[in-house]
């Protein structure tokens, strides 16, 4: 029998999630609706007694103090006359997340009843809002039809799954020949030359493949798994690049050649040496097309994701520090501009930053660093970049090595159909048909068993239980498994993955992308202790398989071989691409806009653009101190709600050795100039760690490639280019590249028309700090001290916020002059941890107007620059373009007066110039030739500004 539990707000006490639904139907248009009520839903199936439902519902699922419960059609929100009620919950075949935990706090209770549970949540709507209207908040506000549904009076809440009844699956090699649901060789998705390798693979062992044998090689050498694009052979300016990461960003590793890189590019993540004892890993993921069509799950799993490749890293590392970078369209975008089968942007917005959010803060890791951009070509594709860092013992820091015997064993969460197809979707174009293609390869993500999972894992490898460890993430355990086992060989009995529900084939089982779940190659000797320890934590772990010394893939269901690869071919056998790249014509040169009317005005509208102003609201909803190792966080300064530059952390706390972690990310310079644009981004990310004292002696970095369509030739240039970039200031900044992830194909076509993102480099960087205790924050300290600028500006608004307040097009990017740039960089690294530096904040997006003001609002103090006496790299005929030029490489310093002479002393000859004092009165000034302000502001007024777009 089920039962429905449901659980609200006492009465006079306000649900604060029914201001932001409200909130929300506002920002859809709709004025009808006058309130809404919010409650809880739980179904239950199990006997259960009145006196066990008032036990799970009162001790169980509800506060005693704020809530109350009723239960089985008594309601405890909202009452009539309402204008509807909507009870939502998940579509069959999505799991719960909740489900475990509720069966798990029944049984805590002491109700031993078993069964099955489902949550869901109450929307009642007060007004006189039209059918059309209740519809559009339905679908684009209380839920998303990927995932969710609205219960229907007569709907079962616990139908039946179906049995699954096994039947061995042959696709004919004949094209001709399609089976009885139309599937051919071809209906997997594979290239002409993919194509024809299967059918010479297949023909020469004499036999049609199995579906699950096609599904395998389709995960295999998706985009998304193998990076085929960038391991093409490249026809570009008259020459052949045979594979354009080796060629590029590995090659530059390859020259650095440092001995404190410990894994790089060959494992889940990079790693270097932390302290000797201890090393630091960093991995960067993407989970864009996921999070277009349901952003919340889609953000969610992302992070969990990254999570798990720090825990498949070497022999497994402990997570301790989490980033994030979005990418999305305007959220003021009107909804009349939304194009069908799109989500609006702000849905987006607020889907994805709570995705990460309660992922992250429900794990207990910290969010301290990340960035947004705003551009309107990410409309139906947004990007989700979630990182992580991990620390683990120096041993553990190489990956291991099963050997024949070895047992497979699954551990972690269980498997269903969410994710299903997920690598291969995140390998195509977006489309309008995309939300019901999707409805499977959305994973649905449950924190808690990660979390269990994590502990689970630290045990284990700290008592040596396993060999090798990987997660299970793109392509399922066909890719996890298969690459764990392509030098040895592995048998696999499908039919003992443990599901969610019954129902799965075994080719479902076998590239479900469903969380949580970490494969490890276990010793025999081993197993008990292990399951021990999983049992201690709450953790399913089952042995699936064998790691044999056949070098096939072989696959039984119910003592059926399923598959049979030989993995040479699997792994090796993909034919390589052959693409051709060219550049685009030249732009035109637009006509100069000159100069801003008002100078007040336009620092004034670049603070209050969406890629500059303040990010606090998101900020805030993150944890930055569990853990306990936060330096410095995202927010700085008196009331903490200045910009940082870069995040900082204490890795062991009983250590000062401390770890900077910073990004750069432009897009608006990849339009003009795309070498020029990765040339800067990595510029950025090495400027925010020099801002903060951290140095560039031990510095790693991180590449994320997120391009429109691979098949375009331009894009392709563009892309080689940035590569160019990458390779060329690496080895200019001697920072190594040590791991990296590409999303490619990233475009929507939508109503008849192509959306393609900007081209998207984001460069993360990690630098390893002797001393936490040097570190500076970017807010100015004290009204007296001299302010210093450090690099030279050029007349570089190509692609900047004022060249866009302009509406300027075209122009000189900002270029990167490395050898100046590194000379200054360590200068002022010196001074920094000399002590002679009281802040120091980088100049990025708005130059040294936005730096300036960010660094007085962030101390709640003013200042005076002198326009003249900022260092030029070149003549510059105006002082608009000093204010706003964005060149790369550049600080501003606040440096007591006694440490003037001594800090000028370590620039020698570079650019480097006192421009100008802290002010006590809270006022902004620039001042011209003639000593007078060309541009004057209350910092009161500017701190508004940047604070008001996303004040939500």
């Amino acid at each position: 029998m089920a039962h429905k539990i449901e659980v609200g707000f006492r009465s006079g006490l306000d649900d604060p999630r029914e201001a932001g639904v409200l909130a929300g139907i506002r920002d859809l248009g709709v004025g009808a609706i006058d309130a809404v009520s919010v409650s809880d839903v739980y179904w239950l199936d199990a006997a259960l007694t009145p006196t066990e439902l008032d036990a799970i519902g009162g001790r169980l699922l509800s506060d005693p103090v704020a809530q109350v419960f009723a239960w089985d059609g008594t309601h405890v929100r909202g009452c009539e006359p309402w204008l509807c009620a909507l009870e939502v919950t998940y579509n069959r075949g999505v799991s719960d997340p909740l489900e475990a935990t509720i069966l798990k706090g029944i049984q805590d209770v002491g109700i031993s009843k078993g069964g099955r549970a489902r949550s869901g949540v109450r929307y009642v709507l007060y007004g006189s809002a039209e059918a059309d209207e209740i519809e559009l908040i339905t679908t684009q506000l209380l839920l998303n039809p990927i995932v969710q549904h609205v219960v229907q009076a007569d709907e079962e809440p616990f139908p039946n799954e179906p049995r699954y009844e096994f039947a061995l699956r042959h696709v004919s090699l004949d094209e001709g020949n399609a089976d009885n649901g139309g599937t051919t060789v071809s209906s997997f998705g594979f290239f002409p030359e993919e194509l024809e390798a299967i059918r010479r693979y297949f023909s020469g062992i004499g036999r049609d493949p199995t579906d699950v044998e096609l599904e395998t090689l389709a995960q295999s050498w998706s985009e998304h798994c193998v990076h085929k694009t960038f391991k093409a052979k490249i026809q570009v300016d008259g020459e052949t690049i045979n594979n354009l990461l080796r060629s590029t960003i590995m090659r530059a590793t390859r020259a650095l050649n440092k001995d404190w890189c410990l894994s790089v590019f060959e494992d889940n993540a990079g790693v270097i040496d932390f302290d000797g004892e201890n090393a630091v890993c960093f991995k960067v993921e993407t989970h864009n097309h996921p999070s277009a069509v349901e952003p919340y799950g889609g953000a969610a799993t992302g992070l969990g994701g990254v999570v798990r490749d720090i825990l498949g890293t070497g022999l497994g590392a402990r997570p301790i520090l989490n980033t994030d970078v979005f990418c999305f369209a305007s959220p003021n975008t009107p909804y009349d501009r939304v194009p069908a089968g799109v989500l609006h942007p702000r849905r987006v917005f607020k889907g994805v930053r709570a995705g990460v959010a309660d992922y992250g803060n429900r794990l207990g890791i910290p969010t301290a660093n990340g960035a947004i951009r705003f551009d309107d070509r990410y409309m139906g594709n947004p990007l989700v970049f979630c990182g992580t860092v991990g620390i683990m013992p120096s041993w553990a820091a190489q990956r291991g090595m099963q050997k024949p015997g070895d047992l497979v064993v699954l551990l972690g969460g269980r498997t269903g159909r969410d994710g299903i197809h997920g690598v291969t979707f995140a390998s195509e174009k977006l489309d309008d048909t995309s939300v019901n293609r999707s409805r499977s390869a959305v994973q649905i993500g449950n924190a808690i068993v990660e979390k269990r999972t994590i502990d689970a894992l630290m045990q284990a490898r700290d008592r040596h239980l396993y060999r090798r460890i990987t997660d299970v993430g793109g392509g399922g355990l066909s890719s996890a498994v298969g690459e764990m086992g392509a030098d040895t060989g592995v048998t696999v009995d499908l039919d003992r993955v443990p599901l969610k529900y019954a129902g799965l084939s075994y080719d479902e089982i076998w590239i479900s992308e469903s969380q949580e779940r970490m494969i490890l190659a276990v010793p025999p000797e081993s197993v008990a202790e292990l399951f021990d320890v999983c049992r201690h934590e709450g953790v399913d772990s089952t042995v699936i398989g064998t790691f044999t010394d056949t070098g096939w893939l072989e696959l039984r269901y119910e003592g059926n071989v399923v598959a049979d690869l030989d993995m040479s071919f699997l792994h090796d056998g993909r034919p390589q691409l052959e693409l051709h790249a060219s550049a685009p014509a030249p732009l035109q040169r637009e006509e100069d806009p000159g100069p801003a009317s008002s100078l007040s005005e336009a620092l004034l509208g670049i603070l209050s653009s969406l890629n500059v102003c303040s990010k606090e609201w998101v900020i805030r909803q993150y944890d930055h101190e569990v853990q306990g190792a936060s330096v410095l966080k995202s927010l700085v300064g008196v009331h903490a709600d200045g910009p940082g530059d870069a995040a900082v952390i204490r890795p062991r706390l009983d250590s000062d050795r401390g770890l900077a972690v910073s990004n750069g990310i432009n897009t608006l310079y990849g339009d003009l100039d795309p070498y020029w644009m990765a040339a800067s981004v990595i510029d950025e990310a090495l400027r925010q760690l020099v801002a903060i004292g951290a140095g560039l002696d031990r510095v790693a970095l991180l590449d994320n490639f997120c391009w429109g369509s691979a098949d375009d030739e331009q894009n392709l240039w563009a892309l080689v280019q940035a590569c160019n970039a990458c390779h060329d200031m690496s080895l200019a900044y001697d920072a190594p590249f040590i791991s990296g992830k590409d999303s490619l194909n990233n475009f929507a076509q939508v109503e008849g028309r192509i959306i393609s993102i900007p081209h998207t480099l984001l460069v993360s960087a990690m630098a390893v700090m002797p001393d936490v205790r040097r570190v500076v924050s970017m807010d100015l300290k004290r009204p007296g001290n001299l302010l210093f600028v450090v690099g030279a500006t050029y007349a570089e608004l190509g692609g900047s916020e004022y060249g866009l307040f302009l509406g300027a097009k075209g122009g000189s990017v900002p270029r990167v002059r490395p050898e100046t740039a590194r000379a200054c960089m360590a200068a002022l690294s010196g001074a920094i941890a000399a002590g002679k530096v009281r802040s120091c904040h980088d100049m990025s997006e708005g130059g040294l107007a936005v730096a300036a003001a960010e660094m007085a609002f962030a101390g709640a103090l003013g200042a005076s620059i002198r326009i003249a006496d900022v260092p030029l790299g070149e003549a510059i005929p105006r002082q608009d373009i000093v204010l706003f030029s964005e060149s790369n490489s550049r600080f501003i310093a606040e440096v007591p007066p006694g440490e003037a002479d001594s800090f000028r002393a370590l620039f020698g000859g570079l650019p480097c110039a006192e421009v100008g004092v802290v002010e006590a009165g809270p006022c902004l000034s620039f001042l011209g030739t003639d000593g007078q302000p060309v541009l004057e502001a209350p910092v009161s007024d500017l701190q508004a500004a940047w604070k008001r777009p996303l004040d939500w």
